[in-house]
């Protein structure tokens, strides 16, 4: 059986900006603005696109209904975002006038309602990726063995699994690029929402990436740190470290 050995020109980056899932409850709607007061001090940008939903805080079926005007599941565009006091309004197109609010819409507690960012966006100005995954082991080995002719072996049990990545991303004189806001990302002091995808081997069906027969790996983040290296002979690139702030999805199979 032959095999093809991958190469790094199908990788790729993609990425959700931090800061850019907050939530709230019916109480924080106005219907007479559209407006919906989401935590302060997030991330959100003018013209990020985000998708809204009821969700259950302690992990259970949620139940409740979105402000009327609010679609679960639809893409819509953020066209205002007040940092101090975590007042929200979008749009169902980019660019454009605020969603009208009919309802406040309902949800009890556990249930809130959710506004993320839509869905990873590729970074186009990546030079490479590394991400990194170990384990540690917990010694637990005893003392009073009866020792023979050779010494004896130590005993582990698992411990826990970690992960440290590290992405090199060019400097561009575009203010909108992506890339430059994974740098200003690092100083975001609330980083919920930002996520990696990171693809192995991206497969493009129909000008859409198809998850099922590409490998990637996924991961929440918290970015840790990030250094700039200039010279004279390459262009300016800066290399941000990161690492999961949960679990990591591996996916390296590839089934149609």
């Amino acid at each position: 059986m032959s095999a093809t050995v991958l190469t790094g020109t199908s990788g790729a980056l993609y990425y959700k900006p931090a800061g850019t899932l907050g939530t709230f409850t019916p109480a924080n709607v106005t219907t007479a603005t559209g407006e919906m007061v989401v935590e302060p001090y997030l991330g959100f940008r003018v013209g990020d696109p985000v998708k809204f939903s009821v969700y259950n805080v302690q992990g259970g079926t949620a139940t409740g209904t979105l402000p009327a005007g609010i679609t679960a599941g639809t893409t819509y565009y953020v066209i205002t975002y007040t940092a101090a006091t975590g007042v929200l309004k979008v749009s169902s197109t980019l660019g454009g006038v605020s969603v009208t609010l009919t309802t406040t819409g309902t949800a009890t507690s556990p249930n809130e309602f959710k506004v993320e960012f839509a869905d990873y966006a590729v970074v186009a100005q990546v030079r490479d990726w590394s991400f990194e995954i170990s384990r540690s082991e917990i010694d637990v080995t005893t003392i009073g063995q009866t020792l023979g002719q050779y010494a004896p072996f130590r005993n582990y049990i698992t411990g826990f699994a970690d992960g440290n990545g590290t992405t090199n991303v060019y400097l561009t004189d575009e203010d909108a690029a992506f890339s430059n806001r994974i740098i200003d990302d690092v100083l975001q002091r609330q980083q919920v929402g930002a996520a990696f995808k990171l693809y192995i081997d991206r497969v493009v069906v129909g000008g859409t990436v198809s998850e099922a027969l590409s490998r990637s790996i996924s991961l929440d983040a918290i970015l840790t740190s990030a250094s700039l290296n200039i010279n004279p002979d390459d262009a300016i690139s800066m290399a941000i470290n990161f690492r999961p702030s949960g679990n990591v999805s591996i996916d390296l199979s590839q089934t149609a």
